[in-house]
């Protein structure tokens, strides 16, 4: 179907953009910084979004935030952000399965904690920093990220016609 296709291109791109935009925008500036941890209020939110759109529109979108979390914070954080490819992707392939998009999110949260801070690791962060600051950290992010999500989900996009792509996601 042509028009599903259009839907999904554009809200896509509309996503990549925002995804692209809060790091440039609001990285270091309203970036709460602990350790090599680093929490951007609703960085992952467009990505989470795009999840309704499927695995392929949910890498994109992640790896948009990627290039600007690294274009803007660097390395470590760039490489924390890329994280967000596999996990948009993941989430994406639960929704489809039919997995509720609120429940597929909180499925996700291990694997995107666990993700990142396997990063912190490889630059030579402590298991500690790693597991206990960034681990427990990015799961607090990502499930204020997700309410946020969900709430959106709920108040937009459940009143457009992108709600006719993601009707098992109800």
């Amino acid at each position: 179907m042509r028009n599903r296709e259009t839907l999904v291109l554009t809200a896509g791109a509309l996503l990549l953009a925002v995804s692209f935009l809060i790091p440039s925008l609001l990285g270091g500036v309203v970036t709460l910084p602990i350790g090599p941890f680093t929490a951007t209020p609703a960085s992952h939110v467009p990505t989470f979004l795009s999840v309704l759109l499927g695995p392929a529109a949910a890498g994109i979108v992640g790896l948009g935030s990627a290039v600007g979390f690294f274009i803007k914070l660097g390395p470590i954080v760039g490489m924390r952000a890329a994280t967000h490819i596999p996990v948009g992707i993941a989430g994406a392939w639960l929704v489809r399965k039919g997995l509720r998009f609120p429940l597929a999110l909180l499925a996700i949260a291990p694997l995107h904690a666990g993700m990142e801070a396997l990063i912190v690791l490889a630059f030579g962060f402590s298991l500690r920093d790693a597991g206990v600051v960034v681990g427990l950290g990015t799961v607090i992010h990502h499930l204020i990220d997700s309410a946020i999500a969900v709430l959106i989900w709920r108040v937009v996009y459940l009143r457009t016609p992108l709600a006719e792509l993601g009707k098992s996601a109800r």
